[in-house]
């Protein structure tokens, strides 16, 4: 149970990081590194929080990674990553500030991730011999 709950929060530090950094960015106007300054910080700051907690984000995500092999075997451990691919495309096309489209395929998509994922950890693991 433990490595599930490290796998849990693994996925969703890795999803809230996508989304944090995706508004982030999309809030920060194309710019070459000659531009940063502290004026164009300060008046970007909100979205650059956003892109550094994301960053952040991966970086604890990678830690509950750690302790999740710890206890899961890789073959079951590794297809929790998934996960995040259906909760990032659920959360950007319902929260309203990233106005993502929806789409039959990429629901579909979407729930075929998630019965994988089901259908691979609906059985106890096998212990080898």
């Amino acid at each position: 149970m433990k490595g599930y709950l490290w796998g849990a929060g693994s996925v969703l530090l890795v999803t809230a990081a996508q989304l944090l950094m995706k508004w982030g960015m999309v809030q920060i106007p194309s710019f070459s590194l000659s531009v940063i300054d502290v004026p164009f910080i300060i008046s970007h700051l909100n979205a650059l929080v956003a892109v550094f907690m994301g960053l952040c984000g991966y970086a604890f995500s990678m830690g509950c990674w750690f302790f999740a092999l710890r206890y899961l075997p890789l073959n079951r451990a590794y297809t929790l990553l998934s996960l995040s691919y259906a909760l990032v495309y659920i959360a950007a096309v319902t929260l309203p500030w990233f106005n993502e489209s929806i789409s039959l395929s990429k629901t579909l998509g979407g729930l075929l991730i998630l019965s994988g994922v089901w259908v691979i950890h609906s059985k106890p693991a096998q212990k080898s011999h």
